[in-house]
């Protein structure tokens, strides 16, 4: 599946960089909610994920927050997941940059992970000058019923700690993404087209660097042209067989 160039490039590789998106978690039964089908209530999922929607109607944004998180809630990693997370303890330098809200790689095992989108289990105040600091869903100190939940310093809506359509990226995310790429020998982009910016130039950044690039990927992408080496396969079906291969896992 993978040739031998890119196992002898893992096995030398001290820093290693992954980049992951919907796919990598697809394989554990996480829907999109985007495209046909989409719809939730009669509304489109993508039409409730913005700034906009929420400040129109925080309770029925968070109502459809809060329906995703119970089909979330039984979801488990997958061999892909659990590949990522063996392969962070094999390598000198590793940093995991996922575009996935649904806490799997940590869940999985995953330590130096960046989660450019943010967590689905995560809430923070929505307003822009309130300190409160995002924390885990299952730790907030303040009532969550009835929705929205209010901020217990400043007393706006609290919010999923997500990144929303017509947002930017958070800043720190964004420029520990970009030093560690700057850093790395070796980027996996799996699970992902990497269409959408800053994403999408990532694995460019690296490629133009000469790292050695590996997409992995069930179909083409537009990366498949241009990095070292493209697989078009499942990530829970490629991702074990590769830290097999170049780290001789039993």
């Amino acid at each position: 599946m993978f040739s031998r160039e890119a196992i002898a490039a893992l096995k030398a590789a001290r820093s290693v960089f992954v980049l992951t998106g919907a796919g990598v978690s697809a394989d554990s039964g996480v829907p999109t909610f985007r495209g046909t089908g989409g719809l939730w209530r009669n509304y489109q999922a993508t039409s409730l994920a913005t700034p906009k929607a929420f400040a129109n109607n925080p309770k029925l944004v968070w109502e459809f927050y809060s329906y995703r998180r119970k089909i979330l809630a039984p979801l488990k990693p997958n061999p892909g997941h659990f590949a990522i997370a063996s392969l962070e303890e094999r390598v000198s330098s590793f940093t995991l940059a996922t575009q996935n809200i649904d806490n799997l790689h940590r869940i999985a095992g995953s330590q130096n992970i960046i989660e450019l989108h943010g967590n689905i289990w995560e809430v923070r105040c929505s307003s822009s000058t309130c300190k409160n600091a995002a924390e885990p869903w299952e730790n907030c100190q303040v009532p969550l019923s009835p929705l929205p939940p209010l901020c217990g310093d400043c007393g706006g809506h609290l919010r999923p700690n997500v990144v929303w359509f017509g947002e930017m990226l958070n800043p720190a995310a964004l420029s520990a993404s970009m030093r560690a790429i700057q850093e790395a020998d070796f980027f996996i982009v799996v699970g992902t087209s990497a269409l959408v910016q800053p994403a999408s130039r990532m694995p460019l950044m690296a490629h133009e660097a000469g790292v050695f690039v590996l997409e992995i990927n069930p179909e083409p992408t537009e990366l498949s042209k241009i990095v070292k080496e493209s697989v078009q396969e499942t990530s829970g079906a490629a991702l074990p067989l590769l830290v097999e291969e170049a780290f001789a896992v039993q």
